[in-house]
This record gives structure tokens, C-alpha cells and sequence, in this order.
């Protein structure tokens, strides 16, 4: 029995996962009237300043469906209407605070509208009219929330940088057989990058804040443990940690996911996934939540089609 799909014509019958980008431009407050001007201003920064801030966002959707007879899993411009209709049309060049009824925060039901509170109402919009798999927004380069349909419970990340140089050579063998493993890396004067981190955090969504995690909390979590620490060093000699550990790219993702595991659980967040680019080429990615090797097993195991 065959495991796999037969080739049909134009595809029909088989899945696929598109996605469709879509913009706005939108402004915000984050503003509670049940707090004081101070206590706002200490929750949520400048954020909390009149008469509020703008964004060009960037919202990616993902759907997911079988192939139709025309080899396509939907028309895309259906979905470029439903988008423009539920979403952009509404948002583009508004307040966000007083567009929906679930930004009202005059009510105790309103939430603020945040990046993730935003994206998961985003999703309520677009159900019914989509085959939805996930909705990525981009606040701003360095800021996006993740969406899946669970309720209120979505993944924030935040992009920062460093620059560090690095040896790979390990002590206990000879710089030939060094260079052998490692190539040009294992030359003795070491090499630079500039470092690229995405850290991403998975919560609930606070039903009034908007927020998974105190944001400015997690920024400073993350620039006070490892920006700080690692930016402009030589991280075989300036780091402890790697004095005794070969500081390749996966070994620096692992030791960054082992220092903000606690610290974002102390915050409220899990530490869900620690992204490093080392180049344009090259980057490790630490799943903390979950076992990549068990992950990829159940995704094959999910992919295999047994025909009767």
C-alpha cells in the first residue's frame, strides 16, 4: 500500500498551507482608567503618554485546505477581500482604542490593544470566512505576536543584537584536527559576527492588559542578561561559560535558553523558543517547550496517509 498521495491533475485533493500578507497603519494607547497617571506610566512606559503612538503593521495569514479542481487551496481574491473587509479597512489610518467593541476599556470587558490582543480578536474576525492555520502581526521589525486559535493564549517575540567574536577549537585536540572539524573558525585569532536574537515567550493573554508578559520587564530581562553580558566580547575568553564549551551558534542559542528560562517564568511567560542568526547563512534555533526530535516524529507520523 502506497504511504503517500497519488498524483492527481492540478494537485486536487492534496494539502497545502498558503499565506497572504496584508498592511495598516494604526495608532494606539495603552491607558487603564482604573490606574493612576503614575501607575499607568510604570506598567506600560511611554506607551501610556497621550495622545497615543502609531504603527505600519504587517499581518501574515495562514490558511490551510486541500487543493480544488483549479489547483488552488482558495481563491486568493476571496481572501484578499475578506482581509480587506474584516481587518485592514477597519484598522487602516484609525485609533485602534475606538475601532472594536472589545478595545472599549470603559467597560470592564475591554482589553487594551496590544500586539497580541490584537492579533487574537484579528483572528475571531477572520474565522469564519478562512481556513485559518495561524496569523503572524508585525508591530515593528523587532516585535511580532503569533496566533493559533487557542484562546487567549498566543507567543510574542522580541528581536534584539549583539556583536561578539568566537574561536571554535576544542582544547583537548590539535589545531589540525581542529581545522579539520571546523575549517577557518578554528584559526587562532577567532572571527566576529553580528549576532541577530529573537526571544519568544508563550502566555495567556491578560484579559485587561493585553499583554502575555510585561513588556519593558522582558526587554530588560533579556538586555541586562545578554546584551550586556556578551556584546563586544571575545566569547571563548570573556564569557566563563565558554572557556570550557566550543561557542558554536547552537552552544550560544542553548546557554542564552538556559539563562532566560527562569527569569520569563518569573514574569509570567514561558520561554517558548530562543532564535539565533549567526549570519545570513546560518542560525540555531532552541525550542525550550518541547523536544525537536519527538516534534518531527509526530509531524511524520501525522503527514503519512495509509490508503486502504
Amino acid at each position: 500500500m502506497s504511504l503517500f498521495h497519488s498524483k492527481s491533475k492540478h494537485g486536487e485533493g492534496r494539502e497545502c498551507v498558503i499565506t497572504r500578507r496584508a498592511c495598516f497603519s494604526s495608532s494606539h494607547r495603552y491607558w487603564l482608567p482604573e490606574k493612576s497617571p503614575e501607575e499607568n506610566l510604570a506598567l506600560f512606559g511611554k506607551c501610556s503618554l497621550a495622545p497615543g503612538h502609531g504603527h505600519n503593521y504587517e499581518l501574515i495569514v495562514s490558511m490551510g485546505g486541500e487543493l480544488d479542481s483549479y489547483g488552488m487551496v482558495l481563491n486568493l481574491s476571496d481572501v484578499k477581500h475578506s482581509i480587506k473587509d474584516k481587518v485592514t479597512e477597519p484598522l487602516n489610518f484609525r485609533f485602534l482604542n475606538d475601532v472594536w467593541p472589545e478595545f472599549d476599556i470603559t467597560k470592564d470587558s475591554g482589553i487594551l490593544p496590544t500586539t497580541e490582543a490584537l492579533v487574537s480578536i484579528i483572528w475571531d474576525r477572520l474565522k469564519n470566512d478562512l481556513p485559518l492555520t495561524g496569523l503572524k502581526l508585525y508591530e515593528s521589525p523587532t516585535l511580532w505576536a503569533d496566533y493559533y486559535g487557542k484562546k487567549m493564549e498566543a507567543l510574542l517575540t522580541v528581536q534584539t543584537h549583539f556583536n561578539a567574536a568566537h574561536r571554535l577549537a576544542k582544547d583537548e585536540i590539535t589545531l589540525s584536527e581542529n581545522k579539520k572539524i571546523y575549517g577557518k573558525c578554528a584559526r587562532i585569532n577567532g572571527h566576529g559576527h553580528n549576532y541577530f536574537l529573537d526571544v519568544t515567550v508563550r502566555g495567556d493573554i491578560d484579559p485587561r492588559t493585553g499583554m502575555i508578559c510585561d513588556l519593558p520587564s522582558l526587554q530588560t530581562i533579556i538586555d541586562e542578561l545578554i546584551v550586556e553580558q556578551l556584546d563586544h566580547t571575545f566569547l571563548n575568553k570573556d564569557i566563563e561559560y565558554f572557556r570550557t564549551c566550543v561557542p558554536t551558534c547552537e552552544n550560544i542559542a542553548l546557554h542564552i535558553a538556559d539563562i532566560l528560562t527562569l527569569p520569563i517564568k518569573n514574569i509570567g511567560a514561558n520561554l517558548h523558543k530562543i532564535r539565533l542568526q549567526e549570519s545570513p547563512n546560518n542560525a540555531a534555533e532552541i525550542y525550550v517547550e518541547q523536544s525537536i526530535l519527538n516534534s518531527l516524529q509526530k509531524n511524520l507520523e501525522n503527514s503519512l496517509v495509509i490508503q486502504a
